[in-house]
């Protein structure tokens, strides 16, 4: 996999918009400001390809990135308090639909912030993807800001509030030091390999 060769697609605002799935895909899904552009940034090896905002809800589209042979989608992020009732509504359609749809949507890496329990869109958006049997894995993001004995019991406490924990692949990830990166890459390399 050539993880030089990235760019950006286009963005959509509405599932009506979304072209036909001619690729595999791997979406990344988590609540708003949990990190999904810093990860999408350092897993392809590019500074501002996803914008960075520390305005929560910021991506209110449905970002494609091109990688190699395969599409990265950026999924909007989920459960901001100050999000419009109808906006939120709309970010649902989007997310769910484009999740439910004859897509050739390989893998979800679901991101949850390191440092706190899962919240209760987490907790729905993770049940959401056992129910329809959508192959994920969780990316704990923010590892950095913890040291090893409060990651330990973080580690701990998720065993016990995610359903399924123990079947379930996670990762521990750091846009800032690069922990996780390579085994990011490993399960997105093995997923394009089986094409």
């Amino acid at each position: 996999m050539n993880w030089n060769k990235v760019s950006f697609v286009s963005s959509y605002g509405t599932f009506a918009q979304l072209p036909d799935s001619d690729r595999i895909e791997i979406a990344f899904a988590g609540r708003s400001n949990v990190g999904k552009s810093s990860l999408i940034n350092k897993l392809l090896g590019r500074k501002a390809l996803a914008r960075v905002s520390s305005v929560p809800g910021k991506t209110v589209t449905i970002n494609f990135y091109e990688l190699d042979s395969i599409y990265a989608v950026d999924l909007p992020g989920y459960g901001y308090a100050k999000t419009a009732k109808g906006l939120k509504r709309s970010w649902g359609d989007l997310i769910g639909g484009y999740l439910i749809s004859d897509r050739e949507l390989e893998l979800v890496f679901q991101l949850l912030d390191i440092r706190h329990s899962p919240t209760a869109d987490d907790l729905q958006m993770i049940d959401f993807l056992i129910e329809n049997e959508l192959p994920f894995v969780i990316v704990f993001t923010k590892a950095d800001k913890l040291g090893a004995a409060e990651r330990a019991r973080r580690m701990a406490a998720f065993a016990q509030e995610i359903p399924q924990f123990d079947q379930i692949t996670h990762v521990e990830f750091s846009a800032l030091t690069g922990q996780g990166v390579d085994e990011l890459r490993a399960i997105v390399e093995e997923i394009a390999a089986e094409e």
